[in-house]
Protein backbone atom coordinates (compact mmCIF):
# COMPACT_ATOMS: atom_id res chain seq x y z
CA UNK A 1 0.00 0.00 0.00
CA UNK A 2 0.82 3.42 -0.63
CA UNK A 3 2.21 5.06 2.08
CA UNK A 4 1.14 8.98 3.52
CA UNK A 5 3.52 11.69 2.92
CA UNK A 6 5.08 13.07 5.84
CA UNK A 7 5.75 16.15 4.82
CA UNK A 8 4.67 16.86 1.36
CA UNK A 9 4.65 15.10 -1.92
CA UNK A 10 8.35 16.35 -3.13
CA UNK A 11 9.64 14.15 -0.67
CA UNK A 12 8.56 11.16 -2.50
CA UNK A 13 11.36 11.50 -4.93
CA UNK A 14 15.00 11.29 -4.85
CA UNK A 15 16.69 12.05 -8.19
CA UNK A 16 14.04 11.12 -10.53
CA UNK A 17 10.29 9.93 -10.53
CA UNK A 18 11.28 6.44 -10.64
CA UNK A 19 13.45 6.97 -7.75
CA UNK A 20 10.28 7.59 -5.79
CA UNK A 21 9.44 5.18 -2.78
CA UNK A 22 5.58 4.25 -4.66
CA UNK A 23 7.31 2.82 -7.51
CA UNK A 24 9.08 -0.50 -5.86
CA UNK A 25 5.13 -0.93 -4.44
CA UNK A 26 2.14 -2.56 -6.00
CA UNK A 27 -0.36 -0.21 -7.01
CA UNK A 28 -3.90 0.17 -5.87
CA UNK A 29 -5.99 -1.90 -7.76
CA UNK A 30 -9.43 -2.39 -6.03
CA UNK A 31 -9.38 0.09 -3.40
CA UNK A 32 -8.83 4.07 -3.09
CA UNK A 33 -5.24 4.45 -1.71
CA UNK A 34 -5.34 6.42 1.37
CA UNK A 35 -2.92 8.96 0.64
CA UNK A 36 -1.98 11.42 -2.56
CA UNK A 37 0.71 11.22 -5.40
CA UNK A 38 2.21 13.84 -6.77
CA UNK A 39 0.88 14.54 -10.79
CA UNK A 40 3.84 13.42 -12.50
CA UNK A 41 4.29 10.40 -10.73
CA UNK A 42 1.07 9.63 -10.68
CA UNK A 43 1.07 10.03 -14.50
CA UNK A 44 4.01 7.69 -14.79
CA UNK A 45 2.53 4.80 -12.97
CA UNK A 46 -0.60 5.06 -15.21
CA UNK A 47 1.43 6.15 -18.63
CA UNK A 48 3.34 2.79 -18.12
CA UNK A 49 0.32 0.64 -17.64
CA UNK A 50 -1.09 1.38 -21.01
CA UNK A 51 2.17 0.73 -22.36
CA UNK A 52 1.64 -2.99 -21.65
CA UNK A 53 -0.95 -3.15 -24.11
CA UNK A 54 -0.85 -3.72 -28.23
CA UNK A 55 0.46 -0.04 -29.58
CA UNK A 56 -2.69 1.03 -31.56
CA UNK A 57 -0.73 1.46 -35.31
CA UNK A 58 -0.10 -1.86 -35.28
CA UNK A 59 -3.53 -3.17 -34.20
CA UNK A 60 -4.96 -4.10 -37.89
CA UNK A 61 -7.96 -5.76 -36.09
CA UNK A 62 -10.09 -2.42 -35.92
CA UNK A 63 -11.62 0.49 -38.18
CA UNK A 64 -11.04 2.86 -35.57
CA UNK A 65 -8.97 5.94 -35.80
CA UNK A 66 -6.01 5.55 -33.85
CA UNK A 67 -4.48 9.10 -35.84
CA UNK A 68 -4.95 12.69 -36.13
CA UNK A 69 -3.37 15.69 -37.26
CA UNK A 70 -1.82 17.81 -34.15
CA UNK A 71 -4.59 21.14 -35.00
CA UNK A 72 -7.22 18.69 -34.60
CA UNK A 73 -5.49 17.17 -31.50
CA UNK A 74 -5.59 20.71 -29.71
CA UNK A 75 -9.40 21.29 -30.93
CA UNK A 76 -9.86 18.14 -28.75
CA UNK A 77 -8.03 19.12 -25.71
CA UNK A 78 -9.74 22.88 -25.76
CA UNK A 79 -13.57 21.62 -26.17
CA UNK A 80 -13.46 18.72 -23.77
CA UNK A 81 -15.19 20.78 -21.19
CA UNK A 82 -18.05 21.81 -23.62
CA UNK A 83 -21.25 19.51 -22.51
CA UNK A 84 -23.29 19.00 -26.03
CA UNK A 85 -26.57 18.69 -23.39
CA UNK A 86 -26.01 22.30 -22.72
CA UNK A 87 -27.32 24.09 -25.57
CA UNK A 88 -28.08 27.08 -24.01
CA UNK A 89 -25.06 27.81 -22.57
CA UNK A 90 -23.12 26.23 -26.25
CA UNK A 91 -24.98 27.06 -29.07
CA UNK A 92 -22.57 27.15 -31.66
CA UNK A 93 -21.44 23.58 -30.11
CA UNK A 94 -24.38 22.64 -31.22
CA UNK A 95 -24.26 25.11 -34.34
CA UNK A 96 -21.39 22.80 -35.93
CA UNK A 97 -23.28 19.69 -34.96
CA UNK A 98 -26.29 21.06 -37.42
CA UNK A 99 -23.53 21.58 -39.71
CA UNK A 100 -22.10 18.51 -39.78
CA UNK A 101 -25.73 17.09 -40.12
CA UNK A 102 -26.36 18.47 -43.30
CA UNK A 103 -23.34 18.02 -44.70
CA UNK A 104 -23.37 14.13 -43.98
CA UNK A 105 -27.04 14.62 -45.48
CA UNK A 106 -25.93 16.11 -48.52
CA UNK A 107 -23.12 13.64 -48.97
CA UNK A 108 -25.30 10.96 -48.86
CA UNK A 109 -27.84 12.34 -51.72
CA UNK A 110 -30.32 13.78 -49.36
CA UNK A 111 -33.32 16.15 -50.79
CA UNK A 112 -30.71 19.59 -50.45
CA UNK A 113 -34.18 21.81 -50.44
CA UNK A 114 -34.57 20.32 -46.81
CA UNK A 115 -33.49 20.42 -43.55
CA UNK A 116 -31.76 17.09 -42.74
CA UNK A 117 -32.57 15.34 -39.91
CA UNK A 118 -30.24 13.91 -37.88
CA UNK A 119 -27.80 13.59 -34.65
CA UNK A 120 -24.50 12.80 -33.45
CA UNK A 121 -23.95 10.09 -31.60
CA UNK A 122 -21.49 7.96 -28.95
CA UNK A 123 -21.17 5.45 -31.93
CA UNK A 124 -22.96 3.59 -34.41
CA UNK A 125 -24.23 1.44 -31.54
CA UNK A 126 -26.81 4.29 -30.41
CA UNK A 127 -26.85 5.44 -33.79
CA UNK A 128 -28.31 1.99 -34.86
CA UNK A 129 -30.81 1.96 -31.63
CA UNK A 130 -32.52 5.40 -32.78
CA UNK A 131 -32.83 3.87 -35.89
CA UNK A 132 -34.35 0.99 -35.44
CA UNK A 133 -36.67 2.54 -33.18
CA UNK A 134 -37.96 4.97 -35.62
CA UNK A 135 -38.70 1.56 -37.98
CA UNK A 136 -40.51 0.14 -34.90
CA UNK A 137 -42.62 3.06 -34.31
CA UNK A 138 -43.33 3.84 -37.52
CA UNK A 139 -44.44 0.07 -38.17
CA UNK A 140 -46.68 0.02 -35.16
CA UNK A 141 -48.52 3.33 -35.76
CA UNK A 142 -49.20 2.01 -39.43
CA UNK A 143 -50.88 -1.29 -38.32
CA UNK A 144 -52.69 0.99 -35.25
CA UNK A 145 -54.34 3.29 -37.92
CA UNK A 146 -54.83 0.47 -39.86
CA UNK A 147 -57.12 -1.22 -37.25
CA UNK A 148 -54.38 -4.30 -37.22
CA UNK A 149 -52.29 -6.05 -34.29
CA UNK A 150 -48.74 -4.06 -33.51
CA UNK A 151 -47.62 -7.09 -30.77
CA UNK A 152 -45.20 -8.93 -33.29
CA UNK A 153 -43.05 -6.66 -35.27
CA UNK A 154 -39.29 -8.36 -36.38
CA UNK A 155 -36.81 -7.05 -38.46
CA UNK A 156 -34.69 -9.10 -41.06
CA UNK A 157 -30.91 -9.04 -41.41
CA UNK A 158 -28.13 -11.11 -42.42
CA UNK A 159 -26.14 -13.30 -39.99
CA UNK A 160 -23.34 -11.05 -40.97
CA UNK A 161 -24.46 -8.14 -38.64
CA UNK A 162 -22.67 -6.81 -36.17
CA UNK A 163 -24.16 -6.97 -32.44
CA UNK A 164 -25.44 -4.06 -31.85
CA UNK A 165 -28.56 -5.53 -34.11
CA UNK A 166 -28.81 -8.49 -31.64
CA UNK A 167 -29.08 -5.73 -28.83
CA UNK A 168 -31.44 -3.79 -30.29
CA UNK A 169 -33.89 -6.69 -30.86
CA UNK A 170 -34.04 -8.16 -27.65
CA UNK A 171 -33.89 -4.64 -25.95
CA UNK A 172 -36.98 -3.35 -27.80
CA UNK A 173 -38.90 -6.44 -28.02
CA UNK A 174 -38.04 -7.45 -31.71
CA UNK A 175 -37.99 -10.70 -33.55
CA UNK A 176 -34.58 -10.96 -35.46
CA UNK A 177 -34.55 -12.85 -38.88
CA UNK A 178 -31.50 -13.57 -39.65
CA UNK A 179 -30.63 -14.45 -43.19
CA UNK A 180 -28.08 -17.08 -43.71
CA UNK A 181 -24.96 -16.88 -45.47
CA UNK A 182 -22.70 -19.22 -46.64
CA UNK A 183 -18.99 -20.78 -47.54
CA UNK A 184 -18.10 -18.43 -50.65
CA UNK A 185 -21.02 -15.69 -49.97
CA UNK A 186 -21.42 -13.53 -46.96
CA UNK A 187 -23.83 -11.19 -47.98
CA UNK A 188 -27.24 -11.02 -48.28
CA UNK A 189 -29.06 -11.72 -51.01
CA UNK A 190 -32.59 -9.58 -52.29
CA UNK A 191 -33.90 -13.11 -53.06
CA UNK A 192 -33.45 -14.21 -49.35
CA UNK A 193 -34.62 -10.78 -48.09
CA UNK A 194 -38.14 -11.09 -49.72
CA UNK A 195 -38.62 -14.83 -48.46
CA UNK A 196 -37.85 -13.39 -45.17
CA UNK A 197 -40.34 -10.10 -44.82
CA UNK A 198 -44.04 -10.35 -43.97
CA UNK A 199 -46.75 -7.77 -42.83
CA UNK A 200 -45.05 -7.74 -39.34
CA UNK A 201 -41.30 -6.63 -40.79
CA UNK A 202 -40.48 -3.30 -39.26
CA UNK A 203 -37.64 -2.67 -41.93
CA UNK A 204 -34.61 -4.50 -43.58
CA UNK A 205 -31.03 -3.97 -42.78
CA UNK A 206 -28.60 -3.83 -45.64
CA UNK A 207 -24.84 -3.13 -44.41
CA UNK A 208 -22.58 -1.14 -46.45
CA UNK A 209 -19.75 -2.92 -45.32
CA UNK A 210 -19.61 -6.21 -43.60
CA UNK A 211 -17.20 -6.40 -40.87
CA UNK A 212 -16.23 -10.08 -42.03
CA UNK A 213 -15.09 -9.16 -45.66
CA UNK A 214 -15.47 -5.65 -45.82
CA UNK A 215 -18.02 -6.41 -48.52
CA UNK A 216 -21.15 -4.19 -49.35
CA UNK A 217 -24.71 -5.86 -49.43
CA UNK A 218 -26.51 -4.90 -52.96
CA UNK A 219 -28.62 -2.12 -51.14
CA UNK A 220 -30.05 -0.94 -54.49
CA UNK A 221 -31.16 -4.40 -55.53
CA UNK A 222 -32.86 -5.43 -52.14
CA UNK A 223 -34.89 -1.75 -52.24
CA UNK A 224 -35.66 -3.04 -55.73
CA UNK A 225 -36.91 -6.26 -54.57
CA UNK A 226 -38.65 -5.05 -52.38
CA UNK A 227 -40.70 -2.60 -54.34
CA UNK A 228 -41.70 -5.65 -56.31
CA UNK A 229 -43.01 -7.38 -53.22
CA UNK A 230 -45.04 -4.16 -52.19
CA UNK A 231 -46.75 -4.01 -55.72
CA UNK A 232 -47.53 -7.91 -55.10
CA UNK A 233 -48.30 -7.93 -52.05
CA UNK A 234 -49.11 -4.20 -50.46
CA UNK A 235 -46.04 -4.20 -47.83
CA UNK A 236 -44.75 -1.24 -47.65
CA UNK A 237 -40.92 -2.07 -46.23
CA UNK A 238 -38.17 0.39 -45.10
CA UNK A 239 -34.44 -0.12 -45.56
CA UNK A 240 -32.41 1.37 -42.84
CA UNK A 241 -28.52 1.20 -44.04
CA UNK A 242 -25.71 0.21 -41.55
CA UNK A 243 -23.34 2.42 -42.96
CA UNK A 244 -20.82 2.21 -39.84
CA UNK A 245 -17.68 1.77 -42.12
CA UNK A 246 -18.17 2.08 -45.60
CA UNK A 247 -20.42 5.98 -45.22
CA UNK A 248 -17.26 7.08 -45.52
CA UNK A 249 -15.54 5.08 -48.08
CA UNK A 250 -18.40 4.65 -51.04
CA UNK A 251 -19.16 8.63 -51.45
CA UNK A 252 -15.50 8.90 -52.65
CA UNK A 253 -14.48 5.80 -53.72
CA UNK A 254 -17.71 4.73 -55.57
CA UNK A 255 -19.79 7.75 -55.97
CA UNK A 256 -22.17 6.28 -58.47
CA UNK A 257 -22.53 3.31 -55.71
CA UNK A 258 -26.48 3.53 -55.38
CA UNK A 259 -27.14 2.64 -51.74
CA UNK A 260 -28.40 5.83 -50.24
CA UNK A 261 -31.38 8.60 -49.88
CA UNK A 262 -31.13 8.45 -53.84
CA UNK A 263 -33.26 5.36 -53.20
CA UNK A 264 -36.90 6.18 -52.05
CA UNK A 265 -36.64 3.49 -49.62
CA UNK A 266 -33.98 4.05 -47.77
CA UNK A 267 -35.77 5.61 -44.76
CA UNK A 268 -32.57 6.28 -42.68
CA UNK A 269 -28.48 5.49 -42.62
CA UNK A 270 -26.18 5.32 -39.87
CA UNK A 271 -22.33 5.84 -39.78
CA UNK A 272 -19.41 6.02 -37.67
CA UNK A 273 -16.94 9.16 -37.51
CA UNK A 274 -14.79 7.12 -35.48
CA UNK A 275 -13.91 4.93 -38.53
CA UNK A 276 -13.23 6.55 -42.07
CA UNK A 277 -14.36 9.67 -40.79
CA UNK A 278 -10.83 9.65 -39.48
CA UNK A 279 -12.37 10.53 -35.73
CA UNK A 280 -10.95 9.21 -32.49
CA UNK A 281 -13.64 7.46 -30.86
CA UNK A 282 -16.19 7.94 -29.90
CA UNK A 283 -18.39 9.30 -32.62
CA UNK A 284 -21.30 8.28 -34.84
CA UNK A 285 -24.25 9.53 -37.20
CA UNK A 286 -27.85 8.83 -37.74
CA UNK A 287 -29.60 10.49 -40.39
CA UNK A 288 -33.80 10.27 -41.86
CA UNK A 289 -34.31 10.87 -44.96
CA UNK A 290 -37.09 13.50 -43.93
CA UNK A 291 -39.16 14.45 -40.65
CA UNK A 292 -41.84 11.82 -41.70
CA UNK A 293 -39.08 9.19 -41.39
CA UNK A 294 -38.90 10.18 -37.36
CA UNK A 295 -41.79 10.24 -35.31
CA UNK A 296 -42.22 12.95 -32.99
CA UNK A 297 -43.37 10.79 -30.54
CA UNK A 298 -39.07 9.73 -30.18
CA UNK A 299 -38.38 13.69 -30.09
CA UNK A 300 -37.98 15.02 -26.44
CA UNK A 301 -38.38 18.67 -25.49
CA UNK A 302 -36.71 19.21 -22.21
CA UNK A 303 -36.79 22.34 -20.39
CA UNK A 304 -32.98 22.17 -19.38
CA UNK A 305 -30.68 25.39 -17.89
CA UNK A 306 -32.74 27.98 -19.38
CA UNK A 307 -33.80 26.67 -22.30
CA UNK A 308 -36.32 24.51 -24.31
CA UNK A 309 -34.19 21.91 -26.24
CA UNK A 310 -35.23 18.51 -28.43
CA UNK A 311 -33.42 15.46 -27.48
CA UNK A 312 -33.91 12.17 -29.35
CA UNK A 313 -30.30 10.42 -28.63
CA UNK A 314 -30.55 8.03 -25.98
CA UNK A 315 -27.53 9.70 -24.15
CA UNK A 316 -27.89 13.48 -22.57
CA UNK A 317 -24.23 14.99 -21.02
CA UNK A 318 -21.48 13.73 -23.81
CA UNK A 319 -18.57 15.85 -24.43
CA UNK A 320 -18.87 17.82 -27.76
CA UNK A 321 -15.19 17.02 -28.89
CA UNK A 322 -15.66 14.35 -31.16
CA UNK A 323 -18.12 16.96 -33.19
CA UNK A 324 -15.57 18.93 -32.97
CA UNK A 325 -12.56 17.19 -34.48
CA UNK A 326 -15.56 15.86 -37.57
CA UNK A 327 -16.25 19.50 -38.55
CA UNK A 328 -12.25 20.40 -38.20
CA UNK A 329 -12.09 17.14 -40.66
CA UNK A 330 -15.13 18.10 -42.81
CA UNK A 331 -13.34 21.94 -43.03
CA UNK A 332 -9.65 20.60 -43.33
CA UNK A 333 -10.52 17.32 -46.34
CA UNK A 334 -12.76 18.18 -48.26
CA UNK A 335 -14.39 16.21 -50.49
CA UNK A 336 -10.67 15.95 -52.46
CA UNK A 337 -9.28 15.12 -48.94
CA UNK A 338 -11.39 12.27 -48.05
CA UNK A 339 -11.01 10.81 -51.59
CA UNK A 340 -7.14 11.20 -51.34
CA UNK A 341 -7.33 8.99 -48.05
CA UNK A 342 -9.53 6.60 -49.07
CA UNK A 343 -7.86 6.48 -52.78
CA UNK A 344 -4.34 5.29 -50.87
CA UNK A 345 -5.94 3.35 -48.34
CA UNK A 346 -7.27 1.21 -51.27
CA UNK A 347 -4.10 0.74 -53.15
CA UNK A 348 -2.33 -0.33 -50.10
CA UNK A 349 -5.21 -2.79 -49.80
CA UNK A 350 -4.81 -4.23 -53.06
CA UNK A 351 -1.28 -4.40 -52.69
CA UNK A 352 -1.68 -6.60 -49.51
CA UNK A 353 -4.40 -8.73 -51.46
CA UNK A 354 -2.11 -9.27 -54.14
CA UNK A 355 0.70 -10.35 -52.00
CA UNK A 356 -0.94 -12.20 -49.84
CA UNK A 357 -2.35 -13.99 -52.90
CA UNK A 358 1.08 -14.25 -54.06
CA UNK A 359 2.63 -16.59 -51.20
CA UNK A 360 0.40 -19.11 -52.46
CA UNK A 361 -0.74 -19.76 -48.61
CA UNK A 362 -3.50 -17.20 -48.78
CA UNK A 363 -7.10 -17.17 -50.60
CA UNK A 364 -8.51 -13.32 -50.54
CA UNK A 365 -12.15 -13.82 -50.25
CA UNK A 366 -14.72 -10.96 -51.39
CA UNK A 367 -14.54 -8.52 -54.34
CA UNK A 368 -12.06 -5.25 -54.11
CA UNK A 369 -14.90 -3.24 -54.61
CA UNK A 370 -15.33 -3.10 -50.87
CA UNK A 371 -14.28 -1.30 -47.93
CA UNK A 372 -10.29 -0.92 -47.53
CA UNK A 373 -9.58 -4.22 -45.96
CA UNK A 374 -8.37 -7.81 -46.97
CA UNK A 375 -10.05 -10.79 -45.87
CA UNK A 376 -8.46 -14.20 -46.26
CA UNK A 377 -8.10 -18.11 -45.64
CA UNK A 378 -5.16 -20.04 -45.65
CA UNK A 379 -5.24 -23.34 -47.96
CA UNK A 380 -6.14 -26.53 -46.13
CA UNK A 381 -2.80 -28.11 -47.22
CA UNK A 382 -0.58 -24.76 -45.70
CA UNK A 383 0.44 -26.69 -42.82
CA UNK A 384 -0.97 -23.88 -40.26
CA UNK A 385 -4.23 -22.33 -39.64
CA UNK A 386 -4.94 -18.99 -39.51
CA UNK A 387 -5.23 -18.93 -35.35
CA UNK A 388 -1.52 -20.23 -35.90
CA UNK A 389 -0.43 -17.53 -38.19
CA UNK A 390 -2.21 -14.55 -36.09
CA UNK A 391 -0.73 -15.78 -33.16
CA UNK A 392 3.16 -15.82 -34.58
CA UNK A 393 2.29 -12.26 -36.29
CA UNK A 394 2.00 -11.57 -33.12
CA UNK A 395 5.66 -11.86 -31.73
CA UNK A 396 6.38 -9.49 -34.50
CA UNK A 397 4.00 -6.78 -32.96
CA UNK A 398 1.28 -6.84 -35.19
CA UNK A 399 -2.30 -8.14 -34.38
CA UNK A 400 -4.16 -9.62 -37.28
CA UNK A 401 -7.19 -11.13 -35.88
CA UNK A 402 -8.37 -14.40 -36.66
CA UNK A 403 -11.96 -16.35 -36.70
CA UNK A 404 -14.70 -18.20 -37.77
CA UNK A 405 -17.31 -16.90 -39.94
CA UNK A 406 -21.15 -16.57 -39.13
CA UNK A 407 -23.51 -19.28 -38.79
CA UNK A 408 -23.33 -21.67 -41.43
CA UNK A 409 -20.55 -20.67 -42.65
CA UNK A 410 -18.62 -21.05 -39.31
CA UNK A 411 -16.00 -23.97 -40.67
CA UNK A 412 -14.71 -21.22 -42.55
CA UNK A 413 -11.74 -19.75 -40.76
CA UNK A 414 -10.42 -16.63 -41.80
CA UNK A 415 -7.92 -13.53 -40.98
CA UNK A 416 -8.35 -9.73 -41.52
CA UNK A 417 -6.46 -6.64 -42.29
CA UNK A 418 -8.19 -3.10 -41.66
CA UNK A 419 -5.99 -0.58 -43.85
CA UNK A 420 -6.24 2.62 -41.89
CA UNK A 421 -5.21 6.05 -42.78
CA UNK A 422 -1.67 5.22 -41.30
CA UNK A 423 -0.90 2.50 -42.69
CA UNK A 424 0.81 3.24 -44.99
CA UNK A 425 2.69 1.77 -48.39
CA UNK A 426 6.14 1.43 -46.29
CA UNK A 427 4.65 0.04 -43.05
CA UNK A 428 2.34 -2.60 -45.37
CA UNK A 429 5.82 -3.62 -46.82
CA UNK A 430 6.85 -4.33 -43.22
CA UNK A 431 3.74 -6.22 -42.33
CA UNK A 432 4.20 -8.49 -45.62
CA UNK A 433 7.71 -8.70 -44.84
CA UNK A 434 6.92 -9.54 -41.36
CA UNK A 435 3.64 -12.63 -42.61
CA UNK A 436 6.24 -14.09 -44.93
CA UNK A 437 8.86 -14.70 -42.17
CA UNK A 438 5.91 -16.02 -39.95
CA UNK A 439 4.65 -18.51 -42.16
CA UNK A 440 8.37 -19.73 -43.14
CA UNK A 441 8.83 -19.94 -38.99
CA UNK A 442 5.21 -21.85 -39.28
CA UNK A 443 6.42 -24.25 -42.19
CA UNK A 444 9.15 -25.04 -39.95
CA UNK A 445 6.87 -26.53 -37.90
CA UNK A 446 8.05 -24.25 -34.53
CA UNK A 447 4.36 -24.07 -33.10
CA UNK A 448 3.35 -26.73 -31.07
CA UNK A 449 0.81 -29.10 -32.72
CA UNK A 450 -1.56 -28.83 -30.05
CA UNK A 451 -2.30 -25.11 -31.25
CA UNK A 452 -4.59 -26.65 -33.80
CA UNK A 453 -6.71 -28.40 -31.92
CA UNK A 454 -6.99 -25.12 -29.29
CA UNK A 455 -8.42 -22.76 -32.13
CA UNK A 456 -10.60 -25.39 -33.53
CA UNK A 457 -12.34 -25.37 -30.59
CA UNK A 458 -13.02 -21.34 -30.35
CA UNK A 459 -16.36 -20.57 -30.99
CA UNK A 460 -17.67 -17.87 -33.68
CA UNK A 461 -17.64 -14.04 -32.57
CA UNK A 462 -18.41 -11.56 -34.68
CA UNK A 463 -15.70 -9.23 -35.36
CA UNK A 464 -15.64 -5.61 -34.18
Amino acid sequence: MIKKFKDSAEQEFTTSIYGSRVMAQPLPKYRLPEGSLPGPVAYQLVHDQLNLDMKPDKNLASFVTTWMEPEADQLIQESMRFNLANEEEYPHVIGIEERCVNMLARLFNADANQTAMGVATIGSSEAVMLGGLAMKWRWRLRRQQAGLPADRPNLVMGENVQVVWEKFCRYFDVEPRYIPVEPGRYVTRPEDVVSSVDENTIGVCAILGTTFTGEFEPVAEICAALDELQAARGWDIPVHVDAASGGFVAPFLYPHLKWDFRLPRVCSINVSGHKYGLVYPGLGWVLWRDKAALPEELVFHVNYLGGEMPTFTLNFSRPASPIIAQYYNFLRLGREGYTRIMQNLKAVADYLAGQLAATGFCRVLGNRQALPLVAFDVAEDAGFTVFQLSDKLREFGWFLPAYTMPKNATGVAVMRIVVRENLSRELAEDLMGDVKRAIAALQKGENHKHKHAEHAKRKSKRPC
